[in-house]
């Protein structure tokens, strides 16, 4: 191989270490649980999206062990030809039940259930008005459909109707938001932009990526939280997040599923989830529909960790959801701060752009219910500490 024809890339990996641009992935040693070992070093663990700790459930272990002894561990194909398992079928009708739906469809993530959905339902005829800080798997969905976009401010219901007004001729119109907004920690208001979608007749998609398991009723999500069952066309989550193992959904109506199964490509071309996978992910359906405590949990940790950043002084944003992003600025200074925590027991991600624009670099804090206040209490003190050492607090 001439590598003279790499020499571009790794001239782009200098400028972006120059600019404190590139991500240091750590490996973990442990569970993923409140604390986790990296490097021998048991630290307290705010960088996953774990949100009610059933990441190591034993509950879903369990499940996940006795779903081997029964059907084996791969899929052995896509499941329109001979993947599809009677634990597939489970999961789709638990899923459809819990979210209030008329049906539900599984995909191997939540970035692949985007890329089959926006793609199955506009073309290059049709217009997509998509929120301007949607997720990646929405942007590349979007590119994937062919379909003309047009992005409005985000969260801002008054210029999403004049961008409509303003769109001219197309022959299908779909709104995509996401529920929440997974770096500030906001909440789209669904419930106006449905208004809006019924008003100017278009489609409706929510992601609801990081509001499964945390929004609504028990974690039902954001169309429960703002009672929008039935008023919102597509639903997609992920079961990576809140549900602690992997995989992704699309609620709606009965046939939105069916043809996401006709024209998923995903779907389609891709093997099915694997059987220890999908017994996890209905076991953690099954906890949640038997109780709010760990939902309930979440919370008033979100609660506690929130006012405590407030009260030492650093600038948390205007998050309305247990995402706490801890905003510094510059990249450089964010993974200084990332690393101090580290060396000081806290694992806490440095995010810079591409992933969040030039200058809004933060400590992203995902609270999860699997910390103690105990956890939340030395979490504190160390942030603390290393925001004085580095200048961001001055009390």
């Amino acid at each position: 191989m001439d590598q003279s024809s790499l020499t571009w890339i790794e001239e782009e990996m200098a400028r972006a270490r120059e600019a404190g641009l590139l991500t240091t992935i750590r490996t973990i040693e442990s569970p993923m649980e409140g604390r986790v070992t990296i490097d021998g070093k048991q630290l307290l663990n705010f960088c996953a999206n774990n949100y009610l700790g059933l990441a190591n459930h034993p509950r879903l272990a369990a499940a996940a062990k006795a779903a081997i002894d029964r059907f084996g561990i791969g899929p052995g194909a896509v499941r329109t030809i001979a993947g599809t398992t009677s634990l597939h079928v489970e999961l789709e009708h638990k899923l459809a039940e819990f979210k209030g739906a008329e049906a539900c469809i599984t995909f191997q993530s939540g970035f692949s259930a985007n890329l089959a959905t926006i793609p199955a339902l506009v073309g290059p005829e049709d217009v997509i008005f998509s929120d301007e800080l949607n997720h990646a798997s929405i942007i590349d969905g979007c590119r994937l459909s062919r379909a003309r976009v047009v992005r409005y401010a985000h969260c801002d219901v008054a210029d999403l109707r004049r961008k409509v007004a303003e769109a001219g001729p197309y022959r299908r119109g779909l709104i995509i938001t996401d529920g929440v907004f997974s770096m500030d920690g906001d909440i789209a208001p669904l419930d106006e932009i449905c208004e809006a979608a019924e008003d100017l007749g278009l489609l409706l998609m929510v992601d609801d990526a990081h509001g499964e398991g945390v929004l609504g009723r028990g974690g039902r999500g954001i169309v429960d939280h703002f009672g929008l069952h039935g008023r919102v066309h597509v639903e997609v989550g992920t079961l990576s997040k809140a549900f602690g193992v992997v995989g992704g959904l699309v609620t709606g109506a009965a046939v939105i599923a069916e043809w996401l199964r006709q024209r998923g490509r995903p779907f389609l071309f891709s093997s099915a989830m694997t059987a220890p996978d999908v017994a996890a992910c209905i076991e953690a359906v099954n906890v949640l529909s038997e109780s709010t405590e760990l939902v309930d949990r979440l919370w008033d940790n979100a609660a506690t960790l929130k006012e405590g950043m407030r009260s030492l002084g650093f600038d948390i944003g205007h998050s309305q959801t247990p995402i706490i992003p801890v905003m510094l600025g510059e990249a450089p200074l964010a993974q200084a701060f990332s690393r101090k925590l580290f060396e000081a027991g806290v694992f806490a991600t440095a995010i810079g752009y591409p992933t969040v624009p030039m200058g809004k670099a933060r400590i992203r804090v995902m609270n999860s219910a699997a910390h103690s206040r105990e956890d939340l209490e030395e979490a504190l003190d160390i942030f603390a500490a290393v925001g004085r050492e580095l200048g961001v607090l001055t009390g």
